[in-house]
């Protein structure tokens, strides 16, 4: 499980190229942290930059089940994001967590914070989780 999110949330080229570090790890819960470098945004932490901590951190929850089969596939179906609070020249942090595990489609919340736990943005993730488990 952990190896998965870590992949995931750290090794992905897009999650290199964020920059995102996984913080921690455990069974529907995950933390990534989006360490700040000008290339983010200078004056403003971009939203595209925001919404990729977004996918990464849902991503990494959804496979952060134990039992899932080595031939699992899984993708983003959407999310829709509300931005709270502009980030100026700050890491982030975004809490995800699995609100449902369906057939194949699972549903999680991310909250993104920055340092001082202040709420910068929400979102609600739907991501297609197919391949099943190994004890189905």
């Amino acid at each position: 499980m952990t190896a998965r999110a870590r992949v995931i949330a750290e090794d992905d080229a897009f999650a290199r190229t964020l920059g995102t570090r996984l913080e921690s790890v455990s069974e529907d819960r995950v933390v990534v942290r989006l360490p700040y470098r000008p290339a983010l945004g200078i004056g403003r932490v971009h939203g595209g930059a925001i919404s990729g901590l977004v996918d990464i951190a849902a991503t990494a929850v959804f496979w952060s089940k134990p039992d899932l089969s080595m031939q699992a596939r899984g993708a983003t179906v959407g999310f829709d994001i509300h931005f709270l609070r502009l980030v100026v020249a700050a890491d982030l942090l975004a809490e995800a967590r699995v609100r449902r595990r369906g057939g194949s489609l699972c549903t999680g919340e991310v909250t993104v914070r920055d340092l001082d736990g202040n709420e910068v943005a929400i979102a609600t993730v739907t991501y297609k989780l197919s391949g099943g488990s190994e004890l189905a």
